[in-house]
């Protein structure tokens, strides 16, 4: 019998890279259970509208990131991607879905996002809409022109920002219509594991970045000392943990989130022994992405604990 092809997923689920929207889940509940755990209140509408929200403003930048990303032409000279981790959905460059298409169903996601902010910054306060504005403009700049800021070495900063920071912020402020200075903290690891998920997945994209200007970290870098960096970054998350913890009133049960280290350990050792071995490098992607859900989920639940513990 002929071999049968692999099914492919709904679309719906490619072009929104749905598997990766844990991007946004991890901090949006990280936030609320702080907030939870702080004030011993939890309005659960306003947590649903926010985690819509925030999946909406990552589907959107998923979506506009393909389409800039076919025009820049980075995609289509694109030979050594990683599926599913690097290289985009593949959608246009496989003809299933028109450009066109693929651009303004995503600036429909940030539509529908930005009138669930709107709702927010009205019934919840301001900072949402300051918060809720910085990233959607961020992530969708992140490589549409004029300022493709992944071009500009600093791209995962403000994706780490954005999907870190900002987004824990958000989640505590519509619970407890205030910022939080142990919630922009907490969000640390976070956000520094959100951009070590996009430093590891540039290992492959690296060359067809290069080709088209693309110059993001690891092109910078080179892959040997970008090995190194991710490292560096691994311990800049655990570090930024237990500091927070000592110093800045961050829960001590969000210690929970040290026990995915071993996992970062075992991404360091693949980074470093085949981050110019493409296909054997694949194992710290995944460990990555897993790395950033455990660890979230982990230090979210450090805080469902604290808010037994009373």
């Amino acid at each position: 019998m002929a071999e049968t092809a692999p099914k492919m997923p709904p679309l719906w689920v490619v072009k929104t890279r749905a598997p990766f929207l844990t991007a946004s889940i991890v901090p949006i509940l990280l936030g609320t259970l702080i907030a939870w755990a702080r004030t011993e209140t939890l309005y659960a509408g306003y947590f649903l509208l926010t985690m819509i929200a925030g999946v909406c403003l990552q589907a959107g930048v998923n979506m506009t990131n393909d389409y800039f990303d076919h025009t820049w032409g980075s995609d289509e000279v694109n030979q050594e991607f990683a599926a599913p981790f690097t290289g985009g959905s593949r959608l246009i460059q496989m003809g299933i879905v028109s450009p066109k298409t693929i651009l303004w169903q995503g600036l429909a996601f940030f539509v529908v996002g930005g009138l669930i902010g709107l709702f927010l910054t009205v019934t919840r306060g301001p900072a949402v809409l300051w918060l809720g504005l910085f990233g959607a403009l961020t992530g969708y700049f992140y490589t549409a022109p004029p300022l493709r800021l992944v071009a500009t070495g600093v791209g995962e900063l403000f994706i780490a920002l954005d999907f870190g920071v900002l987004m824990v912020l958000g989640a505590y402020y519509t619970q407890a219509t205030r910022l939080s200075t142990e919630a922009a903290i907490a969000s640390l690891p976070v956000a520094l594991l959100i951009a070590a998920v996009l430093y590891i997945n540039e290992f492959q994209d690296m060359r067809a970045d290069q080709a088209v200007g693309k110059n993001q970290i690891v092109v910078r870098l080179g892959r040997r000392r970008a090995a190194i960096g991710y490292g560096l970054l691994m311990i800049a998350t655990y570090s930024s943990l237990i500091l927070g913890v000592i110093l800045a009133g961050v829960s001590p049960f969000a210690l929970l989130g040290l026990l995915t280290v071993p996992l970062a350990w075992q991404a360091f050792r693949v980074a470093m022994a085949h981050y110019d071995d493409l296909p054997r490098l694949v194992p710290a992607n995944a460990a990555t992405i897993k790395n950033h859900l455990f660890t979230g989920l982990l230090m979210s639940l450090g805080y469902f604990i604290q808010l037994l513990a009373g």
